[in-house]
């Protein structure tokens, strides 16, 4: 909900360069109204079927952004003992927290039971019999879906696909009859449902209706072997606008698909992050110098690569623009941080007006993987952050000081 009023860049109804002056930059700021909407874009497709919409939280797990969305009547798609701990703080109702991950510690796993969650997306042979045993010592039994990969390239960047072969998650699809077979013996464990995820930053229907297909070959095989599954969970995926240019399938869509695909007694689950809060969050930054050097021209920023990682780790492309409408002519630029590595860029190759030293770009979509994938790298403290609702600005992160910067050493 970015729009210009006059010659002013605002979030909702809140400029940003007031922002700016009240909490300092490097600052991400959220849009409650944008992850709202997104959320309930969601709800709205799940309807018509029994499910829950889980979020990914790994995406974004500010404290304040997961209790919104929990009062929205989200489940919380978790990847760590941690990230179970931030949703139940948060108030998320355990039973609907599901629990991912190919690494989970036995000291997890525990404390996963203990406050017992919906269900464990299992992801390997010995996985389910650590599940099993550490059950069995708690007395209590575990709800188990299996991760399957249903070998499906869905033609995004190498770093985030999750569903070809030769990937380091879930059961291989050649498995997965076996895997419900032994899960059937085991005394202490409860098959509730199938997984799969093929990846992030999807732009295309296909590959989650293949992927379905797929899938729903594994069920009609288990159900002949006695085994019935009451929940479907199709992971998440979906990508948003990084571009102009490009043009993300509405959840409505994914969901007409997959739903077109199995029966209509199953219970659903869905797995979003990146569609719900990437959008509505963005990093705004301080332009701190500007240099030209063999031939190339810089903005240096304040936001560096340990603020946001992803054009780094990805080459990833998140739009940038000056808050402040200028006439000014618009020259090709890279847009960089103050980290001490090459690869440290937010853009390169921009077309952007000259914008002054001291003044304010915004890097857009950066709400999911930016703060939360963020770190102290070069000793720079955390970044703060803000949420917007309406004309109102809170704050929902303090920013990181010098001395938190010692915090726990010894």
């Amino acid at each position: 909900m970015l729009r210009f009023r006059r010659n002013d860049l605002y979030i909702e109804r809140v400029k940003l360069s007031d922002i700016a002056k009240r909490y300092g930059a490097s600052i991400y700021i959220y849009s409650k109204n944008q992850l709202v909407k997104n959320f309930e874009s969601y709800k709205r497709a799940l309807v018509l079927r029994d499910g829950l919409i889980c979020f990914a939280c790994k995406t974004n797990s500010n404290g304040t952004i997961l209790k919104l969305l929990a009062k929205l009547g989200a489940g919380a798609d978790t990847t760590s003992g941690g990230e179970i701990y931030r949703c139940l703080k948060a108030g998320f109702n355990p039973s609907r927290i599901v629990y991912a991950g190919v690494g989970k510690t036995a000291e997890e796993i525990k404390y996963a039971l203990k406050n017992k969650i919906l269900m464990f997306n299992v992801e390997s042979f010995e996985e389910l019999d650590a599940i099993d045993k550490i059950a069995g010592k708690l007395k209590v039994r575990a709800n188990i879906s299996f991760r399957i990969n249903p070998h499906v390239d869905p033609d995004t960047h190498s770093h985030i696909v999750t569903g070809k072969k030769g990937t380091k998650f879930g059961i291989p699809y050649e498995d997965a009859i076996k895997a419900y077979l032994i899960a059937k013996q085991k005394k202490n464990i409860v098959i509730v449902g199938i997984h799969s995820h093929i990846g992030s930053q999807i732009l295309d229907i296909a590959p989650f209706k293949l992927a379905a297909q797929k899938i729903k070959k594994i069920i009609d095989s288990l159900e002949k072997n006695g085994i019935k599954l009451e929940y479907i969970n199709c992971g998440g995926g979906l990508g948003i606008e990084y571009k102009r240019d490009q043009k993300a399938p509405s959840p409505k869509q994914i969901m007409s698909e997959i739903f077109g695909v199995f029966d209509k007694n199953k219970k659903f689950i869905f797995e979003p992050g990146r569609s719900i809060i990437g959008n509505a969050g963005h990093l705004l930054a301080r332009v701190l110098y500007r240099k030209v050097s063999g031939g190339k021209s810089f903005l240096i920023t304040d936001a560096g690569m340990n603020d946001l990682i992803r054009p780094a780790l990805y080459e990833a492309y998140h739009e940038i623009t000056p808050v402040k409408k200028t006439n000014a002519k618009k020259v090709k630029t890279d847009v960089v941080g103050p980290i001490c590595e090459s690869g440290d860029f937010m853009g390169r190759d921009r077309m952007l007006p000259v914008i002054e030293q001291g003044d304010y770009i915004l890097i857009t979509c950066a709400g999911a993987y930016g703060a939360s994938m963020s770190s102290q790298y070069n000793s720079r403290p955390l970044l703060p952050e803000v949420l917007v609702d309406g004309n109102k600005a809170v704050l929902i992160r303090k920013r990181a000081t010098y001395e938190d910067l010692l915090l726990n050493e010894i």
